[in-house]
């Protein structure tokens, strides 16, 4: 019996917000696995991607750094026709570009409330939509991977805005899915719970707000950045080919209790 394989070989992949933490390592990851990888970082900080770069050619693939402003829906869309043209497909998209302010709900402006959702929401959606109008719906394939949260599939204080559009991430997931499934585009998203980034740094500096991720956190460790990569390659490999509009949650067991 042969098993579908869970490698990547050959495939084309774009990940955003790829210069560090997470991003850097799912770019790496699928370098390491066999995908050549397309990673974007904002305007001006490319410089950022280039250590992620660097471990991509390592590995023996081909790595392309590209500035791109995820809340510029026509620079999406240029980006996009450009990687295209420059590569002739994608493959696999792993939207991981966000941010999240944090505010009691009281306290967040609209402006707070706009910024959150334009990274995290809005500029999901618009990846999607031009990754599967300019490669992935003519080639009848893709794998889109959704960086959500748990926050998206619960609730938790200081993070209205954040929670609110890592929700949206998770049902958009589920659309997408529905709607691209007859062009064979799988589409999923990741709830991945509070992991070592260099974002998070500065809020396990708190000890309080560390011992109350801690107290939630079954297996007792916050997760790093690699404990993440499996997930993302299960979701980008031929081995989850009939996976499509889920949530997969790599939380260390918070959403257990």
């Amino acid at each position: 019996m042969n098993f579908p394989s869970m490698r990547v070989d050959g495939k084309i992949a774009l990940v955003t917000g790829a210069g560090s933490g997470l991003g850097q390592a799912f770019a790496i990851a699928l370098a390491q696995n066999g995908a050549d990888v397309i990673i974007t970082e904002l305007p001006g900080k490319e410089s950022i991607a280039e250590e992620t770069a660097s471990q991509i050619r390592d590995a023996g693939r081909r790595a392309m750094i590209v500035p791109l402003d995820v809340t510029r829906v026509s620079m999406i869309r240029e980006t996009v026709d450009r990687v295209v043209k420059d590569w002739g497909r994608v493959d696999i998209l792993v939207n991981n570009a966000g941010i999240n302010i944090p505010r009691w709900a009281v306290d967040v402006s609209e402006d707070d409330w706009d910024k959150v959702l334009d990274v995290d929401l809005k500029g999901t959606f618009f990846m999607c939509q031009a990754v599967a109008k300019a490669s992935m719906i003519p080639q009848n394939y893709g794998k889109i991977i959704n960086i959500a949260s748990i926050m998206g599939v619960t609730g938790f204080y200081y993070r209205a805005a954040y929670c609110s559009a890592k929700a949206g991430v998770v049902n958009l997931s589920r659309v997408l899915a529905v709607e691209w499934a007859t062009h064979k585009i799988r589409v999923n998203a990741i709830g991945p719970t509070f992991i070592h980034t260099p974002l998070t740094a500065p809020m396990f500096a708190d000890k309080n707000f560390y011992d109350e991720v801690m107290r939630r956190m079954p297996l007792g460790e916050i997760g790093k950045p690699e404990d993440v990569v499996g997930a993302v390659l299960y979701l980008a490999c031929p081995a989850s080919d009939l996976v499509t509009g889920h949530c997969l949650l790599v939380d260390g067991g918070w959403m257990a209790w």
